[in-house]
């Protein structure tokens, strides 16, 4: 096309060759274009990524608020280059090579305004898409939920504010890998429903990485999950975010107290039918609301539940800072972490009362949580054995407390403890 037929907005084409040469030639960094349509804003960026050893291209686009991103090979960004030079309207375009930057910008009256920096020697590192460690949230395209999410920023990183959150979320799920990760290969293939409860969902970071980590590496080709919390703001929020991700059908959010709240609320059964729940999880339910995501597995009989307490504040309140403790109970610091460890001694106990394999780890490093204790419950044991229920009564009596998860429980737990009372 001559120079005197261009349309109105087009490039002159030796600019889109230089686009071109510079996009796919040695020292390419980035490339961001944005367009404003209607008093709206359309982004698209693309910049090299390193995955498994190959180059590729990946490319994030931002629409209404709306994040999508996308790997491509040489093929599929030549693809996406066209389209991002061939755009209309006003626009800016800027680009970025270890030898300078280009920016130009497209008035609405579509006036083509180019400037360059001054030449520069800058060091190309391509991103390594893949992780250098093995985390859960790096064997699978992690990219649009991590930035959707808000644990990465607009170059794919992880936001330093965000590392610590990120490192529990990863660690979570290496705990539901090695506990669920075993199933039944012929149910996952057959399509079996693995449904989750996600009790304090918050701000679903655990609750959207979970449902990726179960269907994208774990293989469960049919999976659901709720995320309960009672503060309408973060499950709005929440509920946007599934919508971004495409996946608003397959993970639901219900804005209820922890005790109030029942499955059959969300997920529609036969007959009036109590959905059978596989999986509840809780990741720093305060206070209380550990023990009554606890008491909501037990009774919705779910096969595993995974949580990690938060503050633990109840126990405070009712043990005697009399006798041989009475020193150290004086110190409030040293006050405060015996009763969480005896508030999580008291769980465990009580929950391989009710059946279940308990183990207490800690699940993440201390340098991203302080709160790093999980209690690791599976479903199989015989519920009441004489033993368990001796070491239970005997650390209860001690201390002459009634754990408030006991008292939650009522008679569930009641008629197994009264036989050795």
């Amino acid at each position: 096309m001559g120079c005197g037929k261009m349309e109105r907005f087009e490039l002159e084409e030796s600019l889109k060759n230089e686009i071109r040469q510079s996009v796919f030639g040695e020292g390419f960094m980035k490339i961001v274009q944005s367009v404003r349509r209607n008093g709206k804003t359309f982004k698209i960026a693309m910049r090299p990524v390193d995955i498994g050893g190959r180059r590729m291209f990946q490319a994030e686009m931002t629409d209404e608020g709306q994040v999508r991103v996308k790997n491509f090979d040489r093929d599929g960004a030549i693809e996406g280059l066209e389209e991002i030079i061939a755009q209309r309207g006003a626009r800016d375009l800027h680009l970025m090579t270890s030898k300078g930057d280009l920016h130009l910008r497209v008035t609405k009256k579509g006036k083509v305004l180019l400037s360059r920096s001054a030449e520069m020697d800058r060091k190309v590192v391509v991103r390594p898409h893949d992780r250098v460690k093995n985390l859960p949230l790096s064997r699978f395209d992690s990219a649009a939920l991590l930035r959707t999410i808000g644990l990465t920023d607009g170059e794919g990183a992880i936001r330093q504010s965000m590392r610590g959150k990120y490192d529990q979320v990863n660690e979570f799920l290496k705990v539901v890998g090695e506990t669920v990760g075993e199933a039944s290969q012929a149910g996952k293939a057959e399509g079996a429903a693995f449904t989750v409860v996600d009790c304090g969902c918050g701000k679903a970071y655990l609750t959207l990485s979970l449902y990726s980590y179960l269907t994208e590496v774990l293989g469960y080709s049919n999976v659901k999950v709720v995320g309960v919390d009672k503060r309408r703001d973060v499950i709005d929020s929440a509920r946007r975010m599934a919508e971004q991700l495409d996946i608003a059908d397959k993970v639901v959010f219900a804005e209820s107290d922890i005790a109030v709240f029942e499955p059959s609320e969300v997920f529609s059964c036969e007959r009036g039918e109590r959905p059978e729940i596989d999986l509840v999880v809780s990741l720093h339910a305060c206070d209380t609301a550990t023990d009554e995501a606890l008491a909501k597995g037990i009774e919705w009989k779910a096969r595993y539940i995974l949580s990690a307490p938060c503050c633990q504040h109840e126990l405070q309140k009712t043990l005697d800072d009399k006798g041989a403790f009475s020193g150290l109970m004086r110190q409030s610091i040293l006050r405060e972490r015996l009763c969480d460890i005896l508030t999580d001694s008291f769980r465990a106990q009580i929950m391989r009362i009710m059946g279940f394999r308990t183990q207490v780890i800690e699940f993440v490093s201390g340098e991203a949580t302080a709160r790093n204790i999980l209690l690791k419950c599976v479903w199989g044991v015989k519920p009441g054995q004489p033993g368990t229920v001796s070491d239970y009564l005997n650390l209860r009596d001690y201390w002459r407390v009634t754990p408030w998860l006991e008292s939650r429980l009522g008679d569930r737990i009641g008629k197994l403890l009264q036989r050795y009372e």
